[in-house]
């Protein structure tokens, strides 16, 4: 046993000195070897994608942590051009329906989340994204909405969200009318209070809407509070006075979205969000104006012409208020004709009374905006929780 033992340990001594004198050897790099992408083809979240109303095939969109990307090809190709700012946290993009040269961004995640990103304010470009001046708003940290007078590059209204973990002043709606120079905040509650959407009307840009989201995030997920009393505001003298729009709306609002039907600027649609005691929110509802927002109701016209109640499709509705509030858009040719960014991609035929699903997973779910554009409606950019596709059939097929 012994003997063995010995020979055992006299074998492992002279492999051991044996190896010790072989000269070690690097690795001799080889020419043939290459990167390649393997993957994921999909982004994260993004909350803003625009396109350019006379060149259908460019598109422009942003993404919570990942910058601004352009595509001219409809989607297939994309090249990022905000890579050399100091923040890539993109919350809205807006280009100058007069000036396709001129675009605004706002930095921040455009939605207020347990997961976010803060910015530093809002960017202007004058030639089409390839320079970028920075225009102030620094303190807005999240900027929701940007919206530009249709007949005015240099007249524009920012929804700012603010500080998501804290009160500040610097958050509600804000107006330029020197392109960002100066700015003026035109409509403001409280420190608590933010802007979440802005639109103007395309028809007469002197009549703007607006909504507030008074909300809070905390330090652990799902932490947040919200309050009521908040809704949609319109001014009919370019943003200097505003009143709040209640007459068919719930009696205390936490969030609503907004959505003027081109073709008849007076039909507005609102996702609108009650507000509950505790300060969550209530069902969703779906509401339709036909006159500028003096009058809302859950009804739809039938073939009479008479309103009759209806209980619209619960699945456009899905998510919630409080940040996932779903966006809408309206058929720039058609005013019955509704597009819901909720976890599904919904479009209704019949101003709300049908639903159809126009895209959803695989390839994208949680829906956050859709646009289309207005003199081609077969042309339809979304942006959802896995990046952006574009659609130049109204749907039928998507790019990559």
């Amino acid at each position: 046993m012994r003997t063995l033992l010995l020979r055992a340990t006299l074998g492992a001594l002279a492999l051991t000195l044996l190896v010790d004198a072989i000269p070690a050897q690097a690795p001799t790099p080889s020419a043939a070897m290459q990167w390649r992408h393997i993957g994921p083809f999909r982004s994260g979240r993004g909350r803003s994608a625009v396109g350019v109303p006379t060149q259908p095939n460019v598109a422009y969109v942003g993404f919570d942590n990942g910058g601004v990307w352009r595509s001219t090809d409809y989607g297939n190709n994309w090249e990022p051009i905000f890579d050399n700012e100091a923040t890539g946290a993109i919350g809205a993009i807006a280009v100058a329906p007069s000036d396709p040269n001129v675009i605004y961004v706002g930095t921040g995640a455009g939605i207020i989340r347990p997961d976010l990103a803060t910015g530093l304010g809002i960017y202007k470009s004058t030639d089409a994204g390839k320079t970028w001046t920075h225009l102030g708003l620094f303190d807005s940290q999240m900027i929701a909405y940007i919206d530009v007078d249709p007949r005015n590059p240099n007249r524009l209204f920012v929804a700012v969200l603010g500080h998501p973990y804290g009160p500040n002043a610097e958050r509600g709606i804000f107006r330029s009318t020197d392109g960002g120079k100066s700015w003026e905040k035109v409509l403001y509650k409280d420190e608590y209070t933010s802007g979440n959407e802005v639109r103007i009307d395309p028809n007469d840009p002197n009549i703007v809407y607006a909504t507030l989201w008074q909300q809070q995030q905390t330090f652990y997920e799902y932490g947040t509070f919200g309050g009521g009393g908040n809704g949609i505001f319109k001014s009919t003298d370019g943003g200097t006075s505003w009143k709040q729009l209640t007459n068919g709306l719930p009696v205390s609002v936490l969030q609503a979205n907004i959505a003027i039907a081109p073709s008849n600027p007076r039909v507005l649609y609102a996702m609108v969000a009650p507000a509950l005691a505790n300060g969550a929110s209530g069902p969703v509802s779906f509401y339709k104006s036909s006159d500028r927002g003096e009058h809302w109701q859950l009804a739809v016209n039938g073939s009479d012409g008479k309103p009759r109640r209806t209980t619209p499709d619960p699945r456009p509705l899905g998510r919630i208020g409080g940040g996932d509030l779903p966006p809408i858009v309206v058929d720039p040719k058609n005013e019955q004709v509704v597009y819901s960014a909720s976890i599904v991609m919904w479009r209704t035929e019949d101003a709300g009374l049908n639903w159809s699903a126009v895209r959803g997973a695989p390839g994208g779910d949680d829906y956050q905006r859709i646009w289309i554009n207005p003199h081609h409606p077969d042309v339809i950019i979304a942006i959802a929780d896995q990046g952006a596709v574009i659609s130049a059939n109204r749907g039928v097929s998507w790019s990559n």
